[in-house]
């Protein structure tokens, strides 16, 4: 149970596109109906799975508008690993995401049954509408403290350095988007051992996360992930 845990946990902070409402960011679309199917890849090049997206619900209250995403993962043998649901909540000048609502209630409730205690904490990651090469972006963080059976296991993820490096046009099998190129440094540590990595997000207004590719301190590619296919 540790291990599937710990690899949703991981695999949500960093590879969640979080799509938002078009008032909100100007980046990320918003539409009941709307599909993202991202393929990863490994640093050779080969096919790991595919997660895909889709925007369930579309509701408004006040100055917020909150929308529900169903997530499914399937592996390269298109075998589903697992699929959640997602809340996040959009208003103001861009997107704040709070990680605690990456966290499924279905699957909280799972976990909380089998007497699983969890804290989690942190600073909302904030991507504004005003982009622009060069500027550099707040950085962001969470810690998820679990407690079972007196065994205790800690995990965060703090994402820094984070800028705009250049805008440049790429091409995936969904099309060809004009993107910005958002670099940062993640540093993953669970249970006193820490993974750092340096991270690049090719963001394309009115569709949101074209590509991510993470690297090794030493430049070498670890993994990257890119729309393949999408609809709205």
């Amino acid at each position: 149970m540790k291990n599937k845990l710990l690899g949703f946990l991981l695999f949500v902070f960093v590879t969640s596109p979080s799509q938002s409402q078009e008032n909100c960011s100007k980046y990320y679309p918003m539409k009941e109906g709307s599909f993202f199917a991202y393929t990863m890849y490994d640093k050779k090049g080969k096919t790991e799975g595919v997660t895909s997206y889709t925007i369930s619900e579309v509701s408004t209250d006040g100055g917020a508008t909150s929308a529900t995403f169903d997530l499914t993962f399937t592996d390269k043998k298109g075998k589903e690993v697992y699929n959640s649901d997602y809340t996040i909540q959009c208003s103001g000048d861009g997107i704040s995401i709070d990680y605690k609502s990456l966290f499924p209630a279905q699957m909280m409730k799972q976990y909380e049954d089998m007497g699983l205690e969890m804290d989690i904490s942190g600073t909302d990651i904030q991507l504004p509408n005003d982009l622009s090469v060069g500027k550099e972006l707040d950085d962001a963080n969470v810690s998820v403290a679990m407690k079972m059976s007196g065994m205790k296991m800690n995990i965060s993820v703090d994402q820094t350095d984070r800028k705009v490096e250049k805008k440049e046009n790429l091409t995936t099998p969904a099309g060809t988007f004009e993107c910005y190129v958002i670099t940062e440094t993640a540093s993953s540590t669970t249970m006193g051992a820490t993974r750092e990595t340096v991270n690049k997000l090719w963001l394309a207004e009115g569709v949101g996360m074209i590509k991510q590719e993470s690297y090794k301190q030493n430049g070498s590619l670890l993994n990257r992930m890119e729309l393949t296919k999408y609809t709205k």
